[in-house]
């Protein structure tokens, strides 16, 4: 019978093994758009792309089994809980205030599928189920806020030169600095809230 370790390596590869297709899937589709360079630095733009190229850094260099000092650092347990935090927000967000804004069909629906769900139920189930845990300190709820938080920050650089924002939320040429500046807030809060939760988890998780 193969061991826990074994299991959770491979179930390593079937996390990359969505995660990376619904990314090159998604990527593909936005060149469609406009000129590369412009598509690319657009497709980063997104906290869906980042969180999901997050995850698939993490589970890629799990399934690989290497040893390289780039892998050994997807596999450190803050990263992997960044990962876990940064795929349920990625979810929550979506589906609760995203997904009725519009309605993608074909393609465009199988990596929209794919990245807002399919790879956070399976890297939680991952990270929750497989992973070993006991390592994440409660001040490590506070540094995952960097990851948001340097997101926000670029988004409304970004936005304040080409006047283009990744979600309705965040919009500020729509909503203006004040209402924009209380929605990042309580996406931040929510961060916090789950982060500490996770935190609390994998401390239950390492007593076992």
């Amino acid at each position: 019978m193969p061991s826990r370790a074994a299991f959770a390596n491979l179930f390593a590869v079937i996390v990359a093994a969505v995660a990376w297709p619904a990314l090159m899937l998604q990527y593909w589709l936005m060149l469609w758009s406009g000129p590369p360079g412009h598509e690319t630095i657009r497709f980063l733009s997104f906290f869906t792309i980042l969180s999901n190229l997050l995850v698939a850094l993490v589970a890629g260099s799990a399934a690989t089994g290497g040893n390289w000092a780039f892998l050994r650092v997807w596999r450190g347990p803050r990263v992997r809980g960044l990962a876990a935090l940064s795929i349920t927000v990625t979810c929550l967000v979506y589906a609760t205030v995203l997904q009725g804004h519009w309605h993608p069909q074909g393609p465009q629906l199988l990596a929209d599928r794919s990245l807002h769900y399919a790879v956070p139920v399976l890297y939680v189930f991952w990270w929750v189920a497989l992973l070993p845990h006991g390592a994440l300190q409660w001040a490590d709820a506070l540094r995952w806020l960097a990851f948001p938080g340097l997101f926000a920050a670029w988004t409304f650089a970004r936005g304040a030169v080409v006047h283009e924002y990744p979600y309705p939320f965040m919009d500020v040429t729509t909503l203006g600095y004040g209402q924009v500046l209380l929605n990042t807030g309580i996406v931040g809060a929510v961060f916090l809230v789950i982060g500490l939760i996770y935190v609390a988890l994998d401390k239950k998780q390492g007593f076992r």
